[in-house]
């Protein structure tokens, strides 16, 4: 495992989620969260932030972006220096950056591309893009030593999170596996009580979450929620 592995997370902006799509009365403001991930081997880049869409989308969402090459100048690095790009999945607001790092893999889940290439998903142009270079992955990979792609379907079929060992614990970057640190923290409490044997009823987990649970993360991070998951005390 690399030992100066380290995360940072990059601000690129907000959008207005309307009311029909919160759940209740009133719209909500959401961040729009990358992560730039430096190891040994180079700077990993999760998500590159809000693309350009049509004007319905732009009403709808009212998207305020921060320009990927400032928030990566803001920690010390320029889009030349990336070296790979994993996008959790292929919304518009997570790979609104790609067509700015044509030529770099674009780590992706096979059923997450073929889902874009169906149509109706996102836009076209930050899709295939000139010099676009996806590596196509079917399932969990160990892309750099200590670092990990988990599929977490859900949001999407293909979504993804990633997973990254750092000397003072693991870190999993989950993108919108869960929209909410808080929804994170109840389905982990959710699979506890079932391990327990609390009797049912009892809300159900996430089956993906056995898995992200093997890595014994320090933190989780996401791409909508500013909130970090950390485990109670022992």
């Amino acid at each position: 495992m690399a030992n100066d592995t380290s995360v940072r997370r990059l601000d690129l902006g907000y959008f207005v989620r309307p009311a029909v799509e919160t759940g209740g009365p009133e719209p909500r403001v959401e961040p729009v969260l990358a992560y730039l991930v430096r190891h040994d081997r180079g700077l990993i880049l999760f998500d590159t932030g809000i693309g350009a869409a049509d004007p319905e989308t732009e009403a709808h969402y009212r998207p305020r972006r921060r320009a990927l090459p400032e928030a990566l100048a803001a920690a010390g690095v320029a889009l030349a220096d990336v070296s790979l790009v994993v996008n959790c999945h292929l919304h518009f607001d997570h790979c609104g950056g790609n067509p700015l790092l044509g030529g770099r893999p674009i780590l992706v889940q096979d059923v997450e591309l073929a889902t874009a290439r169906g149509g109706g998903y996102t836009f076209d142009e930050l899709l295939d893009f000139p010099d676009a270079t996806y590596e196509e992955l079917a399932g969990e990979a160990e892309i750099w030593p200590g670092v990990h792609i988990i599929p977490t379907p859900g949001h999407t079929d293909g979504h993804q999170s990633l997973v990254v060992r750092q000397p003072d614990g693991t870190v999993i970057l989950a993108g919108q596996a869960h929209d909410f640190g808080s929804e994170f923290a109840s389905d982990h409490l959710a699979r506890r009580a079932a391990l327990d044997g609390v009797t049912q009823p009892l809300p159900p987990y996430r089956p993906w979450l056995d898995r992200l649970t093997d890595f014994d993360p320090r933190r989780v991070l996401f791409a909508h929620d500013c909130a970090v998951w950390e485990p109670s005390s022992d």
